[in-house]
């Protein structure tokens, strides 16, 4: 558990995002929480993250953690955060790829929707109404949820930006039928959507258990060793 240096609430630190000192003492966001040194960890939106900023909360809430007062804070560092949270999503996304949790394509999905496979259901940002709902009703059918409101989540990115994560070609739809993969993407997509906020999302996954341990460890990818500079 970590405590929010802006609103004094105690939440998992894998809800949190750090921040960290470079060597020339900038405030740099720590997604992933490797960099070496004291932290400071903040859970608010980006929003409420920016108005701390200008009215000097941030400033004066890090010089306390740090103990600095020479600390210097970048202007884009809620654009920062954003960044590097997306980077760890979309990185998340690849990896589960890679281990053949993630399928694509119409046909496939709702096979595997409809034979109760599917554990979380992802659609681009330009992906059709129809083709989503399509697949929605699948999914509802093959998790004996039929009548309910369980549908896949449509992602503030692109279906290019999503084929590149994916390294396939033409993504619009994605769903993950392991259920821990899809924990751990859920885990990856909804830090970045509470902090792009303006509210709390929620990723719907299905027979995912509750509780469960936290995201493994990764090696930090060359964008996060760019911006860090720890």
């Amino acid at each position: 558990m970590r405590k929010c240096i802006l609103s004094g609430e105690r939440e998992a630190r894998e809800h949190l995002v750090r921040l960290a000192l470079s060597p020339t003492g900038e405030v740099l966001p720590d997604v992933r929480a490797k960099a070496p040194g004291r932290g400071a960890w903040v859970g608010v939106n980006r929003a409420e993250l920016e108005a701390a900023i200008a009215k000097g909360r941030l400033r004066g809430s890090l010089v306390r953690a740090f103990k600095d007062a020479t600390l210097s804070i970048p202007d884009d560092l809620p654009e920062r955060i954003a960044g590097q949270l997306q980077r760890n999503l979309l990185d998340r996304l690849g990896l589960e790829s890679r281990s053949g949790a993630v399928i694509t394509g119409g046909e496939k999905l709702e096979k595997a929707a409809r034979s109760g496979k599917l554990h979380m259901l992802l659609h681009a940002s330009d992906a059709g109404a129809d083709g989503a709902g399509k697949l929605a009703q699948a999914w509802r059918v093959g998790s004996d949820r039929e009548g309910s409101d369980l549908k896949g989540l449509t992602l503030p990115l692109p279906r290019t930006i999503l084929s590149l994560a994916l390294g396939r070609e033409n993504v619009v739809h994605a769903g993950l039928t392991d259920a821990k993969a899809a924990r751990r993407v859920s885990e990856a997509l909804n830090r970045w959507l509470h902090f792009i906020g303006p509210e709390p999302l929620h990723v719907p996954c299905v027979s995912i258990a509750q509780g469960a341990s936290a995201l493994p460890s990764e090696a930090p990818n060359d964008d996060e060793r760019q911006t860090e500079g720890l």
